[in-house]
């Protein structure tokens, strides 16, 4: 398992949470289902180069995002269509549309692709801002392990209530592997599902640093060290500072 920045805070980690973030990095240096291990790690550099550049606050500011010029990531290791894709969801995601996704596919991108790199933000995005509030400098990435992706398709996918195919409760196989705890669960747990992998990897990282969706509606009582109206008045604080609607 790899070093991990959290290890060496001066604050108490829970091991679950450390443990967590070895796994989450082990996984995203190994190959995916859709991207090689180099491609992962690749995606891990240019999210955090986006960040530490100018064009966040270029595309945040411009009457349209697509207007912005498209940065060279990692060495010209990113195709565009994947720069793009990083660049919007991390810095802009608020103005994304169907016909902007269509653009990005339309560059030679698989809708499985895009759901993969979609995974690989969101998961690199919660690691890093956990070690950022603890005022440690992030994680570095591992070393790309070798292998091919799987190319694993849910036969079940298909494009009906978002803008990329999801897999259904109902429409979820054997094969698919587990992916959700009960058959009523929302879209927001489905999103990541046409790449039933992707979903695991995300859900394990936010569970661990939020609440696992079994205690999410026991609002009388808590699994962490502060109550229940505290980790959900910080929850809305976030969710306005990011104009997340959901």
């Amino acid at each position: 398992m790899p070093e991990v920045s959290i290890e060496s805070s001066n604050y108490h980690i829970r091991k679950d949470l450390v443990n967590v973030h070895k796994e989450a990095w082990a996984s995203l240096a190994g190959p995916g289902t859709w991207l090689t291990g180099a491609q992962r790690i690749a995606i891990v550099k240019g999210i955090r180069e986006v960040l530490k550049g100018s064009k966040c606050a270029e595309t945040q500011e411009a009457l349209s995002p697509e207007s912005v010029s498209i940065p060279n990531l990692n060495d010209g290791q990113l195709s565009n269509a994947q720069v793009e894709l990083i660049l919007r969801v991390v810095c802009d995601p608020g103005r994304l549309t169907k016909s902007w996704a269509k653009k990005i596919l339309s560059f030679g991108m698989s809708e499985e692709e895009y759901i993969e790199i979609i995974g690989i933000i969101a998961t690199v995005m919660i690691l890093d801002t956990c070690t950022f509030g603890l005022g440690l400098p992030n994680t570095d990435p591992p070393a790309p392990k070798p292998g091919d992706p799987s190319r694993y398709k849910p036969p079940g996918s298909k494009v009906k209530a978002a803008w990329l195919p999801l897999v259904e409760p109902e429409d979820a196989v054997d094969a698919d592997g587990p992916m959700y705890p009960n058959p009523k669960i929302g879209y927001i747990t489905r999103g990541l599902s046409g790449v039933p992998q992707s979903l695991r990897d995300y859900w394990k990282v936010a569970d661990s640093h939020y609440l696992p969706s079994k205690n999410v509606r026991e609002f009388d009582q808590s699994i962490r060290a502060i109550d229940r109206q505290q980790i959900e008045l910080i929850a809305a604080k976030v969710s306005a500072l990011h104009q997340c609607a959901y």
